[in-house]
């Protein structure tokens, strides 16, 4: 007659691999790509969080009391007695969330911004919400800046690289010698120039403002011709620069690849050289050259508010210009929120593609 085997012990061990942090360890190692994401976007919200907490009280710290301008312009117009003026100041106060410490102020500034997407009235069209007022001005900022920025990519790649690959050529020497004179130049020193020549001196394009004052806005071809006959001019200044500053950094990344291996087997193999170009050289100069242009879509307004004021352009500078000057903290800080917002989900959204774009990229292990 045999004996029993003595019950199974449980030990530490077996407690340990059974409690909620080691499931979630098993399952981070089952699925590495998606633990990485979650990593990733969990730190995207705290730098998110960080650097509109900052933004916030940076601009409340700023001098100046924006109802007591507010108040003073209404007092040319209008006589108010002591009380009544101070019964309005502390209304006025309340409304644009600066009554009470800073503490409190950010506190209903985040709740009211997370829950409700609320930025509170915007002094430089009161009583319109500021981020009615923001929304009126980012199509036109997106549709400027916007392109704008992807045809200078597109253009500076596809000359950067035909610059790389052709190096020590007389078109090459010129075209690198043309941007490195040129990509620090500022946009609207660019825009002056094409002013003076193509609107004051030959008269063929418009100066000022987005369209035709005698066309009623629409989706109609003669708007949209409007749209684009105003829009040349400063689109044209941001194109030519940026392009000149993507050629450089793609001829950059594209010199030291050529004379890698693979190179030279794909040229001894008969391949035509624009197409060892366009699959294999251009492909090391592309997932960097991605990288940097979606990191600076979330810049697409920050660099060129001097394009938009010299053309009276209604776009986020303009906007932002006209909130700075009065004070206007609620539109300022949505503007500003916009920005923060663009520049870090362009970074996140990067970090999450890389590794689909690049097979040797693995953030995640």
């Amino acid at each position: 007659m045999t004996a029993e085997a003595p019950p199974a012990v449980a030990t530490g061990n077996s407690q340990d691999s059974a409690s909620p942090a080691s499931g979630v360890r098993a399952w981070m190692s089952r699925h590495p790509l998606a633990a990485y994401a979650v990593r990733r976007f969990g730190l995207y919200l705290v730098e998110l969080w960080g650097a509109l907490t900052i933004a916030f009280f940076f601009f409340r710290l700023m001098p100046g009391d924006p109802i007591q301008t507010l108040i003073q312009s209404l007092q040319q117009n209008y006589i108010y007695n002591q009380q009544a003026s101070a019964e309005i100041i502390a209304r006025y106060r309340a409304e644009f969330g600066l009554d009470g410490n800073l503490l409190s102020q950010y506190l209903v500034y985040m709740k009211k911004l997370i829950l409700h997407g609320d930025l509170g009235p915007s002094l430089i069209s009161y009583p319109t919400p500021a981020q009615d007022v923001i929304l009126r001005s980012l199509p036109w900022t997106i549709g400027l800046l916007g392109i704008s920025a992807v045809l200078a990519w597109v253009l500076g790649l596809a000359l950067g690289a035909v610059a790389g690959w052709r190096r020590g050529k007389l078109g090459s020497r010129i075209m690198t010698n043309l941007s490195i004179a040129l990509s620090h130049v500022p946009f609207f020193f660019v825009a002056l120039i094409l002013v003076y020549i193509f609107a004051y001196s030959l008269g063929w394009l418009p100066a000022r403002s987005a369209y035709d004052s005698n066309i009623n806005p629409g989706f109609s071809p003669a708007f949209i011709g409007s749209l684009l006959k105003y829009g040349l001019l400063p689109g044209l200044s941001i194109v030519l620069i940026g392009t000149f500053g993507w050629i450089l950094s793609t001829r950059m990344l594209m010199v030291p690849v050529l004379g890698e291996d693979y190179l030279v087997y794909a040229e001894a193999k008969g391949l035509k050289p624009w197409r060892i170009l366009t699959r294999y050289a251009l492909r090391n100069c592309y997932l960097p050259q991605v990288t940097a242009f979606g990191i600076s879509l979330g810049f697409i307004f920050n660099g060129n508010v001097l394009v938009e004021q010299l053309f009276n352009y209604p776009g986020l500078g303009t906007t932002l210009v006209t909130a700075i000057q009065q004070l206007d903290f609620n539109t300022i800080l949505g503007v500003t929120d916009i920005a923060i917002f663009s520049v870090l989900t362009a970074v996140l959204l990067l970090d999450l593609l890389l590794p689909l774009l690049d097979p040797r990229v693995k953030y995640w292990k």
